[in-house]
This record gives structure tokens, C-alpha cells and sequence, in this order.
């Protein structure tokens, strides 16, 4: 099912060498390109108010990126490469789009691109934008701000972590209100409630456009013998976002040139926190998963304090860091506090 677009936006399917998908556009071509790479569960139809409030000085440029949206359904991800797959997409597309630079401006799952790009073309990088990004560590399975596994195998994160219930109901395009319905997990944790959108329909049709399987989401696992009983498959986002596969974080601290980093965030997020609702951990220490081994062993996963040593040492190592912190506001601060978060946004990239 297509999703109209606002006026202002214009879809158009790409194909680069690497993958054809759905590109949304904005702004006139000859300006400074930004593009907006989406988060877990969602697509480019997210960051269309976003992509309209940007001044007229900036291109804006938004892809469905592989697993989601109407991207092409064979392409999957090889989480054994971290989220390469989709880093690598990015700069395929602006190889098509003949674009040699751009601002980068990725959310949760979508940071954890930008955390790649970052690594591996920071040259093509104006500047990257961490909008409540997906720890440089990964998701689930560590224990401390340096990113160190709870288990060799980093049981407790992967494939295996989502909710079958949820898998299911978005598989099977479920649009009502009940207990872990997608829209139910879309209205109580992508944004802080009572906050919602005026296009929460088309904003569910994207969740629900998430492709499905052991391919896609969640992605497949294997059976480990720590606790929670389950370790990272191959296939699928949700590995490419285990510990496991993430590449060396030193590599950041050694990229040359080092890109002007904005770490935009809202204080009451519930998804990308010290103790996340969707970290297992966060359930065994609550007692709602039995056998949780403990704080020394596995406690939840300290993303902020993991994101903020990151930074605290990429800005040691000679880079650029602003922090903004947007109170009463949850996962996705360009859509529940926009106001705020465009000033903060375009101040930041205006001064590059």
C-alpha cells in the first residue's frame, strides 16, 4: 500500500547500483543536500514535516532503506556486517543522485547508519546528525559505557529479542488499538504520550510496511546457553544492530576528516535509554523474564552513557560535538517537539 505524500514532497523510485527503492525529495536540486535515514519499523514517510520546515537553502533527500517501506522486498540485510548493508545503500544512492557531500541526519536505527558512514566515508559527510540514536555498540547484550559484552555470544540481543506477538500483528497488517498492536507500541513509544500525530494513519501504514521473516524483521537467532537462552543470527536488522557485529569503535576516533557532530535527543525516551523497554535486561531485572543473572552479569544496557563516552572521546580526538537535550519529549523529537527540533537542526546546520 502506497503512501500519499505531502504537498511540497515528490516521490520517485530510485535504482542505484546496490538496491531500487523509494526516494522522497524536497527543496531544489542545486542546494546543500540532507539526507534523512529513517528508524526501526518505519520509513521515509517519517521525516516529510521534517524534510518541509527545512529552509530554502537545503535539498532533502529520503530513502525506504532495505527491509522497510517500498523497498525492493529481495533485498536483505546481512547483519553479519552491522548495518553496512544500509550505509553502503546510502552512498550508493548519492552516487546516482551524482551527490559527492551531504548533511546525514539519521534517527534510532537510522543513527546507527550514520554511525557507519561516519567510519567508513567520513570524507562524504558535510556533518551527521544523531537524532536518539542506536548506541555505536549496537543494541542489547552489553554491560558498561565501554560497550563489553554480557556474554561472548551477545546472548540477549539479536533476532530472537522481539515480541512474536508483535511480529505477528505486523505481519498480519493489524491496524486496531489492542495490547502490542503495532499502532499501540507506536502511540506509547515512539513518542512520549499523550502526544499524537494528525497523520498517525499514514505513519502506521509505514510500520506496517516493516518487511517481515528471518530475513528481514526480526531476522533469525540461534540458541545460547547464557541467559535470556538466545544469541544473534545472520539475516536481518535486528542483527545488524548486535553488539557482535559492530565494527571497532576506535576506527571513529581515527577517521580523517572528522565530521561536526549534533546529538539531538528528548528526556524521556523509553527506547534508546540507560534502561530501555525493549532491552531484555530491562524485563529480567524487572523480574518479568525469569533466570536474569544479575546487575554484575547482565544488566540493562547503558546506551546514553555508551553513546555519551563515545562522543566525549571523538570530541577528545579532535571532533565537534553539540549535545541537545529536548525535555518532555520521547523517541522522536522532529515529530512530537518539532518546533524545537527544527531550531535546533537548522542553527547547526547552517553554521557548517
Amino acid at each position: 500500500m502506497s503512501i500519499a505524500t505531502l504537498p511540497g514532497i515528490t516521490a520517485r523510485r530510485i535504482t542505484s547500483a546496490r538496491i531500487s527503492t523509494r526516494v522522497l525529495f524536497s527543496g531544489p536540486g542545486s542546494a546543500s543536500p540532507v539526507i534523512f535515514v529513517h528508524g526501526n519499523l518505519t520509513s521515509a514517510t517519517f521525516w516529510e514535516e521534517t524534510m518541509l520546515a527545512m529552509p530554502a537553502g537545503y535539498r532533502c533527500v529520503a530513502l525506504d532503506q532495505r527491509g522497510f517501506g517500498e523497498s525492493d522486498p529481495a533485498a536483505a540485510l546481512d547483519g553479519s556486517r552491522g548495518l553496512a548493508d544500509m550505509s553502503d545503500d546510502v552512498l550508493a544512492l548519492m552516487d546516482t543522485l551524482d551527490i559527492y557531500k551531504a548533511h546525514v541526519v539519521g534517527h534510532s536505527m537510522g543513527g546507527g547508519v550514520t554511525w557507519r558512514l561516519m567510519m567508513d566515508a567520513p570524507e562524504r559527510l558535510l556533518s551527521a546528525t544523531l537524532v536518539a540514536p542506536v548506541s555505536p555498540f549496537g543494541f542489547g547484550g552489553t554491560k558498561d559505557a565501554e560497550g563489553n559484552l554480557c556474554a561472548p555470544d551477545a546472548a540477549g540481543s539479536g533476532g530472537g529479542v522481539a515480541n512474536p506477538q508483535y511480529t505477528q500483528l505486523l505481519k498480519d497488517g493489524e491496524r486496531g488499538d489492542g495490547e502490542m498492536t503495532p499502532r499501540a507500541v507506536m502511540n506509547s513509544f515512539y513518542w512520549k504520550p499523550p502526544y499524537t500525530s494528525d497523520r498517525e494513519e499514514d505513519l502506521l501504514t509505514s510500520v506496517l510496511q516493516t518487511h517481515t521473516g528471518e530475513r528481514d524483521y526480526p531476522g533469525d537467532f540461534v540458541a545460547s546457553e547464557s541467559w535470556p537462552g538466545i544469541a544473534p543470527g545472520r539475516w536481518g536488522v535486528l542483527n545488524g544492530m548486535a553488539p557482535n557485529n559492530q565494527p571497532d569503535i576506535g576506527k571513529l576516533y581515527a577517521i580523517n576528516p572528522k565530521p561536526p557532530v549534533l546529538w539531538l535527543r528528548g528526556d524521556s525516551d523509553q527506547v534508546i535509554a540507560d534502561e530501555s523497554f525493549f532491552d531484555l535486561a530491562t524485563f529480567g531485572k524487572l523480574g518479568v523474564i525469569p533466570g536474569w543473572p544479575g546487575e554484575d552479569v547482565c544488566p540493562p544496557q547503558p546506551m546514553i552513557q555508551q553513546i555519551q563516552h563515545v562522543l566525549d572521546n571523538y570530541a577528545a580526538a579532535g571532533g565537534s560535538v553539540q549535545e541537545v537535550v529536548i525535555e518532555d519529549c520521547g523517541h522522536t523529537p522532529f515529530l512530537e517537539k518539532a518546533a524545537d527540533f527544527n531550531r535546533a537542526l537548522h542553527v547547526f546546520l547552517d553554521a557548517r
